[in-house]
Protein backbone atom coordinates (compact mmCIF):
# COMPACT_ATOMS: atom_id res chain seq x y z
CA UNK A 1 0.00 0.00 0.00
CA UNK A 2 2.62 2.85 0.96
CA UNK A 3 3.83 2.13 -3.09
CA UNK A 4 -0.23 3.20 -4.25
CA UNK A 5 0.20 6.52 -4.85
CA UNK A 6 3.61 6.37 -6.25
CA UNK A 7 2.37 7.38 -9.84
CA UNK A 8 -0.70 9.85 -8.68
CA UNK A 9 1.05 13.02 -7.12
CA UNK A 10 -1.97 14.77 -7.41
CA UNK A 11 -5.82 14.29 -7.45
CA UNK A 12 -7.89 15.60 -10.01
CA UNK A 13 -11.24 16.39 -9.88
CA UNK A 14 -14.43 14.13 -11.38
CA UNK A 15 -16.55 16.28 -13.74
CA UNK A 16 -18.91 14.93 -16.75
CA UNK A 17 -17.57 11.77 -16.76
CA UNK A 18 -14.10 13.31 -16.73
CA UNK A 19 -10.77 13.76 -14.90
CA UNK A 20 -10.19 17.57 -14.49
CA UNK A 21 -7.18 18.79 -13.79
CA UNK A 22 -6.68 21.60 -10.69
CA UNK A 23 -4.50 24.83 -10.78
CA UNK A 24 -3.76 25.46 -7.14
CA UNK A 25 -3.36 22.16 -4.27
CA UNK A 26 -3.09 21.90 -0.61
CA UNK A 27 -1.32 18.55 0.36
CA UNK A 28 -3.31 15.26 2.18
CA UNK A 29 -1.12 14.08 5.60
CA UNK A 30 -1.73 10.88 7.34
CA UNK A 31 -2.09 11.80 10.70
CA UNK A 32 -0.55 8.60 12.24
CA UNK A 33 2.71 9.74 10.44
CA UNK A 34 2.85 13.12 9.65
CA UNK A 35 3.65 12.03 6.04
CA UNK A 36 2.64 13.62 2.88
CA UNK A 37 -0.09 11.18 0.56
CA UNK A 38 -1.35 12.74 -2.48
CA UNK A 39 -2.08 16.49 -3.27
CA UNK A 40 -5.72 17.75 -2.79
CA UNK A 41 -6.99 20.05 -5.59
CA UNK A 42 -8.51 23.79 -4.28
CA UNK A 43 -11.68 24.35 -6.63
CA UNK A 44 -12.27 27.55 -7.75
CA UNK A 45 -16.64 28.46 -7.84
CA UNK A 46 -16.12 28.15 -11.68
CA UNK A 47 -15.37 24.47 -11.16
CA UNK A 48 -18.54 24.11 -9.09
CA UNK A 49 -20.47 25.83 -11.87
CA UNK A 50 -18.71 23.74 -14.85
CA UNK A 51 -19.70 20.27 -12.49
CA UNK A 52 -23.30 21.75 -11.38
CA UNK A 53 -24.13 22.74 -15.28
CA UNK A 54 -23.16 19.28 -16.19
CA UNK A 55 -25.22 17.73 -13.15
CA UNK A 56 -28.30 19.27 -14.73
CA UNK A 57 -27.63 18.46 -17.73
CA UNK A 58 -27.56 14.34 -17.37
CA UNK A 59 -30.35 14.61 -14.97
CA UNK A 60 -33.19 15.08 -17.28
CA UNK A 61 -32.10 11.73 -19.48
CA UNK A 62 -30.90 9.82 -16.26
CA UNK A 63 -34.66 10.53 -14.20
CA UNK A 64 -35.94 9.02 -17.52
CA UNK A 65 -34.07 5.57 -16.96
CA UNK A 66 -36.37 3.42 -14.79
CA UNK A 67 -35.52 3.16 -11.38
CA UNK A 68 -34.47 -0.20 -11.64
CA UNK A 69 -32.27 0.19 -14.39
CA UNK A 70 -30.67 3.10 -12.28
CA UNK A 71 -30.75 0.92 -9.21
CA UNK A 72 -28.69 -1.82 -11.12
CA UNK A 73 -25.35 0.53 -11.67
CA UNK A 74 -25.68 1.06 -8.09
CA UNK A 75 -25.57 -2.57 -7.09
CA UNK A 76 -22.55 -3.13 -9.94
CA UNK A 77 -21.01 -0.31 -7.55
CA UNK A 78 -21.56 -2.13 -4.22
CA UNK A 79 -19.94 -5.54 -6.02
CA UNK A 80 -16.92 -3.32 -6.61
CA UNK A 81 -16.96 -2.15 -3.11
CA UNK A 82 -16.61 -5.38 -1.54
CA UNK A 83 -14.18 -6.81 -4.43
CA UNK A 84 -11.78 -3.83 -3.32
CA UNK A 85 -13.03 -3.66 0.32
CA UNK A 86 -9.33 -4.28 1.62
CA UNK A 87 -7.84 -2.29 -0.35
CA UNK A 88 -10.24 1.06 -0.17
CA UNK A 89 -9.90 0.11 4.15
CA UNK A 90 -6.57 0.53 3.90
CA UNK A 91 -5.79 3.59 1.74
CA UNK A 92 -8.81 4.58 4.48
CA UNK A 93 -6.86 4.22 7.37
CA UNK A 94 -3.88 5.92 5.75
CA UNK A 95 -5.73 9.38 5.25
CA UNK A 96 -8.31 9.27 8.10
CA UNK A 97 -6.26 6.93 10.59
CA UNK A 98 -8.82 5.12 12.35
CA UNK A 99 -7.34 1.46 12.28
CA UNK A 100 -7.71 -1.23 10.19
CA UNK A 101 -10.68 -3.26 11.92
CA UNK A 102 -12.92 0.25 12.03
CA UNK A 103 -12.15 1.00 8.34
CA UNK A 104 -13.19 -1.96 6.57
CA UNK A 105 -16.12 -1.86 8.83
CA UNK A 106 -16.89 1.67 7.00
CA UNK A 107 -16.44 0.48 3.67
CA UNK A 108 -18.54 -2.16 4.71
CA UNK A 109 -21.46 0.42 5.49
CA UNK A 110 -20.78 1.56 1.16
CA UNK A 111 -21.30 -1.74 0.29
CA UNK A 112 -24.60 -2.90 2.43
CA UNK A 113 -26.00 0.63 1.42
CA UNK A 114 -24.84 0.05 -2.15
CA UNK A 115 -27.45 -3.18 -2.15
CA UNK A 116 -30.04 -1.78 -0.03
CA UNK A 117 -30.66 1.02 -1.99
CA UNK A 118 -30.44 -0.74 -4.75
CA UNK A 119 -33.97 -2.91 -3.68
CA UNK A 120 -35.27 0.49 -3.14
CA UNK A 121 -34.98 0.88 -6.98
CA UNK A 122 -37.90 -2.02 -7.78
CA UNK A 123 -40.11 -0.21 -4.89
CA UNK A 124 -39.95 4.18 -4.68
CA UNK A 125 -43.36 3.31 -3.13
CA UNK A 126 -46.08 5.73 -3.58
CA UNK A 127 -49.52 5.30 -2.58
CA UNK A 128 -52.82 4.65 -4.33
CA UNK A 129 -55.80 5.95 -2.39
CA UNK A 130 -60.02 6.07 -3.17
CA UNK A 131 -61.01 9.13 -4.60
CA UNK A 132 -63.79 11.04 -3.55
CA UNK A 133 -65.96 10.95 -6.89
CA UNK A 134 -66.92 8.32 -9.49
CA UNK A 135 -64.12 7.10 -12.28
CA UNK A 136 -61.73 8.99 -10.79
CA UNK A 137 -58.04 7.61 -9.57
CA UNK A 138 -55.81 9.26 -6.90
CA UNK A 139 -52.30 8.35 -5.87
CA UNK A 140 -48.89 10.06 -5.09
CA UNK A 141 -45.13 9.20 -6.36
CA UNK A 142 -42.04 10.09 -5.59
CA UNK A 143 -40.53 12.48 -8.32
CA UNK A 144 -36.41 13.44 -8.46
CA UNK A 145 -35.64 16.99 -6.96
CA UNK A 146 -32.66 17.81 -9.83
CA UNK A 147 -28.94 18.46 -8.81
CA UNK A 148 -28.19 17.42 -5.37
CA UNK A 149 -25.07 18.87 -3.45
CA UNK A 150 -23.31 16.75 -0.72
CA UNK A 151 -21.16 17.81 1.79
CA UNK A 152 -19.19 15.37 3.96
CA UNK A 153 -16.78 15.25 6.75
CA UNK A 154 -13.01 13.51 6.97
CA UNK A 155 -13.93 11.25 10.08
CA UNK A 156 -16.33 8.79 7.70
CA UNK A 157 -15.12 9.91 4.16
CA UNK A 158 -16.64 7.20 2.67
CA UNK A 159 -19.74 5.65 4.16
CA UNK A 160 -21.68 9.03 4.48
CA UNK A 161 -21.11 10.30 1.51
CA UNK A 162 -22.54 6.72 -0.11
CA UNK A 163 -25.55 7.18 2.45
CA UNK A 164 -26.00 9.99 0.87
CA UNK A 165 -25.50 9.71 -2.91
CA UNK A 166 -26.86 6.32 -3.11
CA UNK A 167 -30.49 7.14 -2.81
CA UNK A 168 -29.91 10.63 -4.24
CA UNK A 169 -28.54 8.17 -7.74
CA UNK A 170 -31.64 5.27 -7.30
CA UNK A 171 -34.52 8.67 -7.36
CA UNK A 172 -33.18 10.00 -10.49
CA UNK A 173 -30.74 12.93 -9.75
CA UNK A 174 -27.45 13.87 -9.99
CA UNK A 175 -24.89 14.59 -7.64
CA UNK A 176 -22.37 16.77 -7.25
CA UNK A 177 -19.55 15.49 -3.98
CA UNK A 178 -17.72 17.91 -2.18
CA UNK A 179 -15.56 15.61 0.28
CA UNK A 180 -13.03 16.91 3.01
CA UNK A 181 -9.73 18.04 1.85
CA UNK A 182 -7.90 15.86 4.89
CA UNK A 183 -10.00 12.80 3.68
CA UNK A 184 -10.08 12.73 -0.80
CA UNK A 185 -8.49 9.44 -1.62
CA UNK A 186 -12.26 7.66 -0.87
CA UNK A 187 -13.94 10.24 -3.34
CA UNK A 188 -10.78 9.68 -6.37
CA UNK A 189 -11.98 5.59 -5.52
CA UNK A 190 -15.87 5.96 -5.34
CA UNK A 191 -15.77 7.69 -8.69
CA UNK A 192 -13.37 5.38 -10.43
CA UNK A 193 -16.17 3.25 -9.51
CA UNK A 194 -18.93 4.66 -10.28
CA UNK A 195 -16.87 5.17 -13.95
CA UNK A 196 -16.56 1.28 -14.30
CA UNK A 197 -19.81 0.15 -12.82
CA UNK A 198 -20.79 2.47 -16.04
CA UNK A 199 -22.78 5.29 -14.65
CA UNK A 200 -23.65 7.90 -17.43
CA UNK A 201 -21.36 10.96 -16.99
CA UNK A 202 -22.03 14.09 -15.23
CA UNK A 203 -24.38 12.03 -12.84
CA UNK A 204 -21.98 11.80 -10.07
CA UNK A 205 -19.22 14.37 -10.15
CA UNK A 206 -16.54 15.84 -7.26
CA UNK A 207 -15.19 18.88 -6.71
CA UNK A 208 -12.67 19.10 -3.97
CA UNK A 209 -11.84 22.30 -2.80
CA UNK A 210 -12.45 24.23 0.86
CA UNK A 211 -16.10 24.87 2.66
CA UNK A 212 -15.26 29.05 2.33
CA UNK A 213 -15.05 28.57 -1.88
CA UNK A 214 -16.61 25.05 -2.89
CA UNK A 215 -19.29 24.72 0.04
CA UNK A 216 -20.01 28.32 -0.10
CA UNK A 217 -20.78 27.90 -3.97
CA UNK A 218 -22.81 24.65 -3.64
CA UNK A 219 -25.17 26.73 -0.94
CA UNK A 220 -25.62 29.43 -2.91
CA UNK A 221 -26.13 28.12 -6.27
CA UNK A 222 -29.77 27.68 -8.02
CA UNK A 223 -29.46 24.86 -9.98
CA UNK A 224 -28.39 23.04 -6.60
CA UNK A 225 -31.79 22.32 -5.40
CA UNK A 226 -30.69 20.07 -2.17
CA UNK A 227 -27.90 20.31 -0.08
CA UNK A 228 -27.18 17.70 2.26
CA UNK A 229 -24.24 18.32 4.88
CA UNK A 230 -22.46 16.52 7.78
CA UNK A 231 -20.25 18.49 9.94
CA UNK A 232 -20.04 21.19 12.50
CA UNK A 233 -23.00 23.00 13.93
CA UNK A 234 -21.47 26.11 13.38
CA UNK A 235 -21.63 25.14 9.37
CA UNK A 236 -24.93 23.70 9.76
CA UNK A 237 -27.07 26.18 11.28
CA UNK A 238 -25.14 29.12 8.08
CA UNK A 239 -26.26 26.59 5.42
CA UNK A 240 -29.47 26.45 6.70
CA UNK A 241 -29.90 30.10 7.43
CA UNK A 242 -29.10 30.40 3.55
CA UNK A 243 -30.71 27.80 2.17
CA UNK A 244 -33.98 29.04 3.53
CA UNK A 245 -33.88 32.04 2.26
CA UNK A 246 -33.65 30.47 -1.13
CA UNK A 247 -36.79 27.68 -0.26
CA UNK A 248 -33.63 25.09 -1.01
CA UNK A 249 -34.14 21.62 0.65
CA UNK A 250 -31.44 21.17 3.08
CA UNK A 251 -30.40 17.93 5.13
CA UNK A 252 -28.38 18.62 8.07
CA UNK A 253 -26.57 15.90 10.60
CA UNK A 254 -24.24 18.05 13.08
CA UNK A 255 -22.87 15.69 16.06
CA UNK A 256 -23.73 14.95 19.08
CA UNK A 257 -22.86 14.85 22.72
CA UNK A 258 -24.11 11.24 23.36
CA UNK A 259 -24.53 9.79 26.51
CA UNK A 260 -24.18 5.59 28.13
CA UNK A 261 -26.87 5.44 31.18
CA UNK A 262 -25.04 2.95 33.24
CA UNK A 263 -28.08 1.82 35.95
CA UNK A 264 -27.10 -0.03 39.45
CA UNK A 265 -28.55 -3.61 38.24
CA UNK A 266 -26.48 -3.66 34.88
CA UNK A 267 -24.06 -5.81 33.96
CA UNK A 268 -20.66 -3.54 34.61
CA UNK A 269 -18.08 -5.57 32.59
CA UNK A 270 -20.50 -5.36 29.10
CA UNK A 271 -21.24 -1.93 30.18
CA UNK A 272 -17.47 -0.85 30.18
CA UNK A 273 -16.65 -2.78 27.22
CA UNK A 274 -19.42 -0.76 25.63
CA UNK A 275 -18.06 2.62 26.99
CA UNK A 276 -14.65 1.73 25.93
CA UNK A 277 -15.92 1.24 22.02
CA UNK A 278 -18.13 4.15 21.65
CA UNK A 279 -15.85 6.31 23.53
CA UNK A 280 -12.42 5.66 22.37
CA UNK A 281 -13.18 4.12 18.53
CA UNK A 282 -12.24 6.43 16.02
CA UNK A 283 -9.99 7.78 18.86
CA UNK A 284 -13.50 9.31 20.02
CA UNK A 285 -13.92 11.37 16.65
CA UNK A 286 -17.16 9.96 15.85
CA UNK A 287 -20.67 12.20 16.03
CA UNK A 288 -22.26 8.55 17.76
CA UNK A 289 -18.64 8.90 20.64
CA UNK A 290 -19.58 8.35 24.21
CA UNK A 291 -18.61 11.26 26.04
CA UNK A 292 -20.73 10.81 28.37
CA UNK A 293 -20.88 7.86 30.98
CA UNK A 294 -24.23 8.61 33.23
CA UNK A 295 -23.98 6.31 36.15
CA UNK A 296 -25.83 5.16 39.17
CA UNK A 297 -24.23 6.29 42.13
CA UNK A 298 -24.46 2.45 44.00
CA UNK A 299 -21.89 1.39 40.53
CA UNK A 300 -20.33 4.19 40.05
CA UNK A 301 -16.82 3.13 41.28
CA UNK A 302 -16.71 -0.41 40.58
CA UNK A 303 -17.51 1.06 36.88
CA UNK A 304 -14.50 3.41 37.44
CA UNK A 305 -12.35 0.50 38.37
CA UNK A 306 -13.25 -1.64 35.27
CA UNK A 307 -13.01 1.55 32.85
CA UNK A 308 -9.67 2.40 34.15
CA UNK A 309 -8.32 -1.20 33.84
CA UNK A 310 -9.36 -1.78 29.91
CA UNK A 311 -8.36 2.11 29.46
CA UNK A 312 -4.81 0.76 30.56
CA UNK A 313 -4.87 -2.01 27.46
CA UNK A 314 -5.61 0.35 24.75
CA UNK A 315 -2.76 -0.27 22.21
CA UNK A 316 -2.31 3.54 20.53
CA UNK A 317 -0.89 3.85 16.97
CA UNK A 318 -0.62 3.75 13.37
CA UNK A 319 -4.07 2.21 12.18
CA UNK A 320 -2.68 0.22 9.70
CA UNK A 321 -0.82 -1.94 12.52
CA UNK A 322 -3.86 -4.75 13.47
CA UNK A 323 -2.44 -4.66 16.83
CA UNK A 324 -3.35 -1.30 17.55
CA UNK A 325 -6.66 -0.46 18.76
CA UNK A 326 -6.73 3.25 19.13
CA UNK A 327 -5.79 5.78 15.72
CA UNK A 328 -4.50 9.46 15.79
CA UNK A 329 -6.22 12.54 16.25
CA UNK A 330 -6.67 14.16 11.99
CA UNK A 331 -4.39 17.00 12.85
CA UNK A 332 -2.75 19.75 14.92
CA UNK A 333 -5.73 21.67 15.04
CA UNK A 334 -7.93 18.55 16.79
CA UNK A 335 -5.12 17.98 19.09
CA UNK A 336 -5.18 21.89 20.23
CA UNK A 337 -9.19 21.68 20.84
CA UNK A 338 -9.10 18.32 22.73
CA UNK A 339 -6.04 19.82 24.91
CA UNK A 340 -8.19 23.21 25.71
CA UNK A 341 -10.97 21.00 27.10
CA UNK A 342 -8.61 18.88 29.10
CA UNK A 343 -7.85 22.43 30.61
CA UNK A 344 -11.45 23.46 31.23
CA UNK A 345 -12.46 20.54 32.49
CA UNK A 346 -10.07 20.85 35.61
CA UNK A 347 -10.84 24.67 36.16
CA UNK A 348 -14.48 23.34 36.65
CA UNK A 349 -13.56 21.41 39.16
CA UNK A 350 -14.07 17.92 37.58
CA UNK A 351 -11.33 15.12 39.02
CA UNK A 352 -8.94 13.70 36.10
CA UNK A 353 -8.66 10.25 36.32
CA UNK A 354 -6.28 9.14 33.26
CA UNK A 355 -5.05 10.14 30.38
CA UNK A 356 -5.18 14.59 29.30
CA UNK A 357 -2.31 14.97 26.94
CA UNK A 358 -1.06 14.53 24.00
CA UNK A 359 1.13 11.74 23.31
CA UNK A 360 4.96 12.22 22.42
CA UNK A 361 7.89 9.65 22.06
CA UNK A 362 9.15 8.10 19.12
CA UNK A 363 6.74 5.87 17.93
CA UNK A 364 4.41 8.81 17.94
CA UNK A 365 6.89 11.16 16.23
CA UNK A 366 5.11 13.55 13.86
CA UNK A 367 1.63 11.82 14.42
CA UNK A 368 -1.11 13.09 16.36
CA UNK A 369 -2.14 11.29 19.06
CA UNK A 370 -3.87 11.44 22.46
CA UNK A 371 -4.53 9.63 25.69
CA UNK A 372 -7.39 8.34 26.08
CA UNK A 373 -9.22 10.36 28.90
CA UNK A 374 -11.54 9.55 31.61
CA UNK A 375 -12.64 12.24 33.77
CA UNK A 376 -15.34 11.91 37.11
CA UNK A 377 -17.42 13.97 39.53
CA UNK A 378 -18.36 15.63 36.32
CA UNK A 379 -21.78 17.84 37.16
CA UNK A 380 -24.01 17.42 33.91
CA UNK A 381 -23.80 21.51 33.47
CA UNK A 382 -20.01 21.58 33.30
CA UNK A 383 -18.84 22.62 29.49
CA UNK A 384 -17.42 19.25 29.37
CA UNK A 385 -20.65 17.48 29.94
CA UNK A 386 -22.47 20.08 27.51
CA UNK A 387 -20.10 20.76 24.03
CA UNK A 388 -18.81 18.24 21.88
CA UNK A 389 -15.29 17.76 22.35
CA UNK A 390 -14.49 15.29 19.45
CA UNK A 391 -11.85 13.98 20.94
CA UNK A 392 -10.96 10.49 23.65
CA UNK A 393 -12.46 12.31 26.36
CA UNK A 394 -15.58 10.67 28.52
CA UNK A 395 -16.95 12.36 31.60
CA UNK A 396 -18.51 10.21 34.25
CA UNK A 397 -21.78 12.18 35.94
CA UNK A 398 -23.03 10.42 38.88
CA UNK A 399 -27.08 10.16 39.64
CA UNK A 400 -29.19 8.88 42.16
CA UNK A 401 -31.92 6.95 40.29
CA UNK A 402 -33.49 5.99 37.05
CA UNK A 403 -35.00 10.12 36.46
CA UNK A 404 -32.61 11.78 37.59
CA UNK A 405 -30.18 9.47 34.73
CA UNK A 406 -32.72 10.63 31.91
CA UNK A 407 -33.49 14.13 32.93
CA UNK A 408 -28.99 14.19 32.61
CA UNK A 409 -28.64 12.57 29.26
CA UNK A 410 -31.62 15.33 27.74
CA UNK A 411 -29.93 18.13 29.41
CA UNK A 412 -27.75 18.89 26.26
CA UNK A 413 -28.26 20.91 23.13
CA UNK A 414 -27.75 18.06 20.86
CA UNK A 415 -29.92 14.33 20.44
CA UNK A 416 -28.31 12.21 18.30
CA UNK A 417 -26.97 8.32 20.27
CA UNK A 418 -27.85 7.54 23.37
CA UNK A 419 -27.50 4.22 25.26
CA UNK A 420 -29.38 2.38 28.68
CA UNK A 421 -27.16 -0.65 30.31
CA UNK A 422 -29.96 -2.35 32.76
CA UNK A 423 -31.76 -5.36 33.17
CA UNK A 424 -35.30 -4.20 33.97
CA UNK A 425 -37.75 -4.21 30.94
CA UNK A 426 -39.54 -1.22 32.60
CA UNK A 427 -36.97 0.82 32.17
CA UNK A 428 -36.15 -0.14 29.08
CA UNK A 429 -39.40 0.48 27.22
CA UNK A 430 -39.44 4.03 29.24
CA UNK A 431 -35.96 4.84 28.07
CA UNK A 432 -37.22 4.53 25.11
CA UNK A 433 -39.63 6.30 25.22
CA UNK A 434 -38.39 9.18 27.42
CA UNK A 435 -34.55 9.85 26.22
CA UNK A 436 -34.65 12.34 23.51
CA UNK A 437 -32.18 11.24 20.84
CA UNK A 438 -32.91 10.04 16.70
CA UNK A 439 -30.96 6.58 18.26
CA UNK A 440 -31.33 4.70 21.51
CA UNK A 441 -29.29 1.71 22.23
CA UNK A 442 -29.92 -0.66 24.58
CA UNK A 443 -26.93 -2.97 26.41
CA UNK A 444 -24.75 -1.72 23.78
CA UNK A 445 -22.69 1.57 23.34
CA UNK A 446 -23.60 4.79 21.43
CA UNK A 447 -22.28 3.51 17.82
CA UNK A 448 -22.95 0.90 15.46
CA UNK A 449 -26.08 1.97 13.39
CA UNK A 450 -27.18 -0.25 10.29
CA UNK A 451 -28.05 1.36 7.67
CA UNK A 452 -31.75 -0.21 6.89
CA UNK A 453 -32.77 2.67 9.81
CA UNK A 454 -32.67 6.07 9.77
CA UNK A 455 -29.30 7.77 11.25
CA UNK A 456 -30.01 11.54 12.62
CA UNK A 457 -31.00 12.79 15.49
CA UNK A 458 -32.93 16.29 17.50
CA UNK A 459 -32.54 19.18 18.91
CA UNK A 460 -29.04 20.64 17.49
CA UNK A 461 -28.03 17.18 15.98
CA UNK A 462 -29.96 17.88 12.77
CA UNK A 463 -33.26 19.55 11.09
CA UNK A 464 -35.47 16.48 11.15
CA UNK A 465 -34.35 14.86 7.81
CA UNK A 466 -32.31 11.46 8.29
CA UNK A 467 -29.29 9.68 6.45
CA UNK A 468 -30.04 5.76 5.58
CA UNK A 469 -33.34 3.38 5.63
CA UNK A 470 -36.20 4.44 3.51
CA UNK A 471 -36.42 7.87 5.34
CA UNK A 472 -33.36 9.17 3.23
CA UNK A 473 -35.11 9.26 0.33
CA UNK A 474 -37.23 11.83 1.43
CA UNK A 475 -34.59 14.57 1.46
CA UNK A 476 -34.18 13.24 -2.26
CA UNK A 477 -37.57 13.34 -3.83
CA UNK A 478 -40.52 15.80 -3.90
CA UNK A 479 -43.81 13.95 -3.34
CA UNK A 480 -46.09 14.49 -6.35
CA UNK A 481 -50.04 14.03 -6.55
CA UNK A 482 -51.79 12.39 -9.59
CA UNK A 483 -55.51 12.79 -10.15
CA UNK A 484 -56.55 10.40 -13.26
CA UNK A 485 -60.32 11.52 -14.24
CA UNK A 486 -62.25 8.55 -16.17
CA UNK A 487 -65.57 9.94 -15.91
CA UNK A 488 -65.67 12.10 -19.33
CA UNK A 489 -66.96 15.10 -17.48
CA UNK A 490 -65.80 17.72 -15.50
CA UNK A 491 -66.25 16.81 -11.52
CA UNK A 492 -65.64 19.41 -8.83
CA UNK A 493 -63.96 17.73 -6.10
CA UNK A 494 -65.51 19.02 -2.56
CA UNK A 495 -68.65 20.64 -4.71
CA UNK A 496 -70.53 18.34 -6.56
CA UNK A 497 -73.32 16.27 -5.20
CA UNK A 498 -75.07 12.97 -6.47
Amino acid sequence: MADYFLNIHQLKNYIDGKWIEGKQFIPVINPATGKKIVNVPLSSEETVDYAVSSAKRAQKDWALVPAPKRAEIIYDVGTLLKERKETLARLLTMENGKILEEARGEVQEGIDMAFYMAGEGRRLFGQTTPAELKDKFAMSMRVPVGVVGIITPWNFPIAIATWKAFPAIVAGNAVVWKPATETPMMAYELAKIFEEAGLPPGVFNVVHGSGAVVGQRFVHHPDIRVISFTGSNETGRMIAGECGKQLKKVSLEMGGKNAVIVMDDADLELAADGIIWSAFGTSGQRCTACSRVIVHENVKEKLEERLLEKIATLSIGNGLDETIRVGPIINKASIEKIKSFIEIGKEEGAKLLTGGYELTGEQYKNGHFFAPTLFTNVTANMRIAQEEIFGPVVSIISVKNFTEAIEVNNSVTYGLSSSIFTHDVNQVFRATRDLDTGIVYVNAGTTGAEIHLPFGGTKGTGNGHRDSGIQALDVFTEWRAVYVDYSGKLQRAQLDVE
